[in-house]
């Protein structure tokens, strides 16, 4: 693919909760976790991530790129990860590209300004300058269902929320 624009929301490449939970588990320290949630972000998150809520995006959009510049991998989410997540990481993907690097230059790596890389079991990401970005496959929903009651990677959760599902 020549450009991250290419992508749509359900195009856009998942990350299963279990490799999430292994990066977080091995201390990857280049890996950052963008929770998009508004008011129901209540009830839990995951462990050393952002809420960064949906309804900031259209002015938050720039400088999550440039405060997420040197991180490697990139994981949105929202409750399910149906709309939210995936249409954010969709927004961070396009201002990242209109953006063009740190000094207004695209950096482009190879000939490609955007391509798909595959990351651990077999799962696809969208690398673009140097950073791989994912969407949490059922977002904090499915998260929340095995990893709640960790708290090495979950933090503030509230099982009575979540019990009755989303």
């Amino acid at each position: 693919m020549s450009s991250s624009t290419e992508f749509n929301i359900s195009t856009l490449p998942r990350i299963s909760r279990e490799s999430l939970a292994s990066l977080l588990k091995d201390k990857h320290p280049s890996t950052a976790i963008i929770d998009v949630r508004d008011s129901d972000y209540i009830g839990g998150h995951i462990a050393g991530g952002t809420n960064v809520p949906s309804n900031t995006h259209d002015f938050k959009m720039p400088e999550l790129v440039r405060t997420l510049e040197g991180k490697e991998v990139v994981v949105f989410h929202c409750a399910l990860s149906q709309q939210r997540g995936p249409k954010a990481a969709l927004r961070y993907l396009r201002e990242r590209e209109r953006m063009g690097g740190k000094d207004g230059k695209k950096e482009i790596e190879g000939e490609q300004d955007a391509e798909v890389v595959e990351g651990k079991e077999g799962e696809e990401g969208v690398k673009v300058k140097g950073q791989t970005v994912y969407v949490l496959d059922g977002g904090f929903a499915k998260w929340q269902e095995v990893y709640g009651e960790d708290k090495e990677l979950t933090e503030g959760y509230q099982k009575d929320i979540w019990e009755f599902g989303y």
